[in-house]
């Protein structure tokens, strides 16, 4: 990895800056992509990009950026994005910033305060190596303000059509995904949540793995193929929709049921019984269990310490099953009539056994 510190001029910076949309951002002559695919949206608000230029009209000095160069010699920011499009946006006359008791736009300042502007060096690190020395170096410099997310260090990797086409999709907070899928994930689209969700679920976990297999591709339509299929299969399966169904890990669900016949009807009714069920704690779990049968996703109540040391002093310590005598700690409370047969986490129905047995008798 080669890292080498340049001094760029203001002047030089906002040479050739544009502001493209949704298709880009670019300065530095043309050669700078300001926002490249794995950045975010510019969310510096207003006071903050007024610091930003008051730093450069005092002289002082700003935090340094990084860019990383691509193999045609052009360049894309890894860090210093919110900087640079302030920056620029002052130099365009897109807002001002007080200056001398008024609120002044660049081209109405004095000769000489535009030229002490534009005269002001950044101080940028130039990086340049393979894929993974890149990832190795975004995660270890020491990005001022708000760090990139591991989706976004992977988009930093990964960037090319493919992603492009990705982020269109999953990464805007009015987008298709989000317009399609908001109720059922959680996070933010913008900080690509949304993304980092599919590509968890549809790569079995592995997303490195998956996005460098793809990032040759033309177009995302596979992901987002998926993901249209993992929505319809919910909203097909669970016929009404409970708030608790956001943040639910859809997609591996979806791969091992999504071929099997399921009484929806039947489904409803679990759901609304056990959504009554006081015992039950976690109502997010409930879907999982509906379809595993596995209890540990219904976090169920569990007895209290006072309740099983008053039941642990009754039975002298012994355990029901093997009858041996064992130290409280030992030992563990279990339901004498089981929760799925309608036994209530109650002190008459508890029962004190030795790990080895109660582990044995609930097949943990």
């Amino acid at each position: 990895m080669d890292i080498v510190l340049h001094k760029i001029t203001v002047r030089e910076l906002t040479a050739g800056y544009q502001d493209k949309g949704d298709d880009g951002v670019v300065a530095y002559g043309g050669k700078l992509d300001v926002r490249p695919p794995f950045q975010r949206e510019f969310v510096y608000n207003d006071k903050q990009r007024e610091l930003v230029i008051d730093t450069l009209m005092k002289g002082h000095p700003l935090n340094i950026m990084y860019w990383a160069v691509r193999e045609d010699g052009t360049y894309e920011i890894i860090d210093g994005q919110q900087r640079t499009i302030s920056i620029c946006q002052y130099v365009a006359d897109d807002f001002s910033v007080k200056t001398r008791g008024s609120m002044l736009n660049f081209s109405v300042l004095q000769d000489d305060e535009q030229q002490k502007i534009l005269d002001y060096e950044l101080l940028v690190y130039f990086c340049e190596g393979s894929p993974s020395e890149k990832l190795e170096w975004f995660e270890t410099i020491n990005i001022a303000g708000e760090t990139l997310n591991r989706q976004e260090l992977l988009n930093a990797t990964f960037a090319g059509a493919w992603l492009s086409d990705a982020k269109r999709y999953f990464s805007k907070s009015s987008g298709p995904a989000y317009n399609r899928g908001h109720n059922l994930l959680s996070g933010s689209a913008n900080r690509q949540d949304y993304l980092a969700t599919i590509l968890r679920w549809i790569s079995g976990g592995d997303i490195e793995r998956y996005m460098n297999k793809h990032q040759g591709d033309p177009n995302a339509n596979a992901l987002k193929q998926y993901f249209e299929a993992v929505i319809s299969w919910v909203n097909n399966t669970f016929k009404v929709y409970r708030s608790s169904m956001k943040g639910v890990e859809w997609g591996p669900l979806y791969d091992q049921y999504k071929d099997i016949v399921l009484d929806t009807d039947a489904i409803e009714q679990q759901i609304s019984d056990l959504v009554e069920d006081g015992e039950v704690k976690s109502e997010k779990g409930i879907y999982h269990y509906i379809l595993t049968g596995d209890e540990r996703y219904l976090d169920l109540r569990a007895f209290d310490v006072k309740t099983k040391r008053k039941k642990y002093q009754e039975q002298g310590g012994i355990c029901p099953v093997c009858q041996q005598h064992f130290d409280f700690s030992e030992m563990e409370g279990d339901h004498v009539i089981p929760w799925k047969d309608g036994g209530k986490t109650e002190e008459d129905n508890l029962m004190m056994l030795c790990k080895k047995d109660n582990r044995m008798k609930s097949g943990k």
